[in-house]
């Protein structure tokens, strides 16, 4: 059910996240605004806007945001493996908090309602416990500057709502996957289609994601929430997986035959170590789950199981 008939921007709207969100909205009947950093000239149409949000002049963002109920803020820099600026800080504060608290500013200036913050578990930190899941009140414990940013951001934004009519939603989400992701889930579906041996059949670990569906349907349950859903909270599919099960499942939706081999965690840490990729090994073979309980209890929304199928596994596009 959409609470109203007011439009909702979302940035990054060309972006992985941001055209599946803009197209189940528009399908759900919702008034849309998209925002995006460049207009391609083949696909301008009247509901999107090119707009710099790291540079346009205050009044322009708020034009932008006047009368909308809600914003969706997807644009950002993204995590990357390889860090090649010369000051990851840096670089991330300035696309991540400095450009978010230009936009929420706006927003507040525009009279928009709600603003919901994709976030990520990373401000969490990168593993957890048997047993232990996240949850919204556990110690903030950022280990790149990714991470940083993003809990930079969440701070920013409850101060600058402090005060105003506006409710900020922080979503810290895990891995995002489903057709057109990239990064990680894709590098997995790339190697498994390619029927790579895979030394990872002795992994045993649980890991959350969240499927870019589950996602939407998270959001979607944000805005409609007949009462402002404040604060922070975890998204995620209702069960995590490991990674073992996850290259299977993946091997499912291709047709094609898994090539897992078992070897020892530790052979594996060692290996990571000698090759300068511990912290991809870690990724892949610790755990890290979390509790969407706080999000289920505040909304409609309930989290599906963790579905990989031919979909999730479709061609790579755009990323947020």
């Amino acid at each position: 059910m959409v609470l109203t008939g007011k439009p909702v921007v979302v940035t990054g709207a060309d972006g992985f996240i941001g055209t599946a969100c803009c197209r189940r909205m528009q399908a759900s009947g919702r008034t849309v605004q998209r925002i995006v950093h460049a207009r391609a000239a083949s696909g301008a149409t009247e509901d999107v806007v090119a707009i710099d949000l790291a540079r346009a002049p205050p009044d322009q963002l708020a034009r932008a945001l006047r009368g909308a109920f809600a914003v969706v803020h997807l644009a950002g820099r993204a995590h990357v493996m390889k860090e090649v600026a010369p000051d990851a800080d840096a670089a991330y504060k300035a696309a991540n908090v400095d450009t978010t608290e230009r936009l929420a500013l706006a927003a507040v200036a525009a009279g928009v309602h709600r603003f919901v913050f994709a976030s990520t578990v990373k401000v969490n930190g990168e593993s957890t416990l048997p047993g232990r899941p996240l949850k919204p009140g556990d110690p903030a414990a950022p280990r790149d500057a990714y991470a940083r940013s993003k809990l930079a951001a969440e701070r920013m934004l409850a101060q600058v709502a402090s005060g105003t009519s506006m409710t900020v939603t922080n979503l810290r989400l895990p891995l995002v996957y489903g057709r057109g992701a990239r990064g990680n889930f894709r590098r997995l579906v790339d190697a498994v289609a390619a029927r790579r041996v895979l030394p990872l059949g002795a992994i045993d670990n649980r890991r959350s994601l969240v499927a870019l569906d589950n996602l939407l349907h998270a959001i979607d349950a944000v805005l409609d929430a007949p009462s402002p859903v404040a604060g922070t909270h975890f998204v995620a599919d209702a069960n995590a997986i490991s990674t073992p099960a996850l290259v299977r499942a993946i091997a499912a939706a291709l047709g094609v035959a898994p090539r897992l081999v078992p070897v020892p965690v530790p052979a594996l840490r060692l290996a990571g170590a000698l090759c300068r990729r511990a912290d991809a090994v870690a990724r892949l073979t610790e755990s890290l789950e979390v509790d969407t309980g706080s999000l289920s209890r505040a909304t409609s929304w309930r989290p599906r199981p963790v579905s990989i199928d031919a979909a999730s596994v479709g061609a790579a596009g755009s990323e947020a």
